[in-house]
């Protein structure tokens, strides 16, 4: 396990090194279920002989807020600086939140919007529909939780976080394929119920590490593959 010291001075064991799994964390508190889940999973991922590191945005240290829009210039802050190459060397990342008011944590949100910038996540040029996405060639998975049980979710919030987070956002700038790990009716049941749910879902997100870790080893080995294929050549 790695976890990437993302504040302050860069960490020398991070520079020049190619991440291929990373694991973005948007919750503050260490003993939260949120970090349960990114344990289990990296610990799944670390099975399969897969290296991980951890990207913990309660961490660093930058201004969520985006003060002109796209419109006028906002320097990164050196723990910004140091995430978007971490974004740029991973070939998968895991992205750990809860769900609060059907969307992702103010601290996620933040992170979002002074890091997937135009120029960094898509760029819109002339004659060119919609846009180019300029993170492909990533996977993603999203895991997170909400009290909501599901059909209360997919039917008055339509799934309100999965269309914005996956669709208008990983996807947008060129995560795919996209894959989901959610915790549904996480209040409102006995103390039994939940903590057989949590137990459920903790094992679920190990079991996805693990395959998230195989499917990164078969990709690499197909990259390899193809590039010790020989090139056909034309008379």
């Amino acid at each position: 396990m790695r976890l990437l010291d993302l504040h302050g001075a860069p960490h020398a064991s991070y520079t020049g090194y190619m991440t291929k799994l990373l694991l973005v964390i948007g919750h503050a508190k260490r003993d939260s279920l949120t970090h349960a889940l990114a344990d289990a999973y990296q610990a799944g991922a670390e099975s399969q002989g897969v290296g991980s590191s951890r990207l913990e945005l309660a961490s660093l240290s930058f201004d969520l807020v985006l003060r002109s829009g796209h419109r006028g210039e906002q320097p990164l802050e050196p723990d910004l600086a140091r995430a978007q190459q971490a974004l740029r060397d991973a070939k998968h990342v895991a992205w750990f939140f809860p769900t609060w008011w059907a969307a992702p944590p103010a601290l996620v949100k933040g992170f979002i919007d002074r890091v997937l910038l135009p120029g960094f996540g898509y760029r819109y040029e002339p004659g060119r529909a919609p846009h180019r996405k300029l993170l492909g060639g990533r996977s993603a998975r999203l895991v997170t939780t909400m009290d909501a049980p599901w059909w209360w979710y997919a039917l008055f919030y339509r799934s309100a976080l999965h269309a914005s987070f996956i669709k208008a956002t990983l996807r947008f700038v060129g995560f795919g394929p996209v894959k989901t790990l959610t915790g549904y009716g996480l209040r409102g049941a006995s103390r039994r119920r939940v903590a057989q749910r949590v137990a459920r879902l903790l094992e679920r997100s190990r079991h996805a590490g693990a395959k998230d870790a195989r499917a990164l080893d078969r990709a690499a080995a197909r990259e390899r593959f193809q590039a010790a294929a020989p090139t056909s050549r034309k008379p």
